[in-house]
């Protein structure tokens, strides 16, 4: 962490292509420990070269939550996953994802973990700038959510029909050896 923390760093945001900075480390780790770095944000310390924010190791965005059995967020931070508890986007029976070990737990079961991280919620320090990102929440976004349902809905749909073919045809083949059984004995 000594390089990471002697540098200058600049955050660009996913989303829109804002760049924050130059910031200290200090600076940059807290946002993403406050929910304020995405996984998909980027990083740089010259403002030229730039990588995915959960690459940089320092900044500990070691967790991936799971939304739905379909969909993850992540990797993020441990102080972003308390943040997403305050804000109710997941709860204790949310699973999430070690990105280090590939362990798999619940929230409820990282609690101490959760419990220990420190909440950086102090005035900037000198060399800081005023512009901070807003946090970045992990709320699927609405119209993407039912296109994903409609979809599966029509995939349970084509199942039930086929399933349902599937009996009409073994009914058919029942009925015939019934039939079939009720002819022999009377012949």
């Amino acid at each position: 962490m000594d390089a990471a923390a002697t540098r200058q760093w600049f955050l660009r945001k996913h989303e829109d292509g804002t760049v924050f900075g130059p910031i200290i480390f200090e600076q940059l780790a807290r946002w993403a420990s406050s929910a304020q770095v995405a996984p998909r944000d980027s990083v740089s310390s010259d403002g030229e070269n730039w990588m995915k924010a959960p690459m940089l190791a320092e900044l500990g965005m070691d967790w991936i939550v799971e939304i739905t059995s379909e969909r993850l967020y992540g990797p993020t931070t441990l102080g972003s996953l308390r943040e997403f508890l305050r804000l109710s986007e997941i709860d204790e029976n949310s699973f999430v994802i070690n990105a280090c070990d590939g362990t798999r737990q619940q929230i409820r079961d990282i609690a101490p973990q959760l419990a220990g991280v420190t909440v950086f919620a102090h005035p900037q320090q000198e060399g800081e700038t005023t512009a901070e990102p807003l946090s970045s929440g992990m709320s699927v976004a609405v119209q993407e959510r039912i296109a994903e349902l409609e979809r599966a809905l029509r995939d349970e749909r084509h199942a039930l029909a086929e399933l349902e073919e599937r009996y009409r045809e073994l009914e058919a083949k029942h009925d015939a050896l019934v039939n079939a059984a009720v002819v022999s004995r009377s012949s």
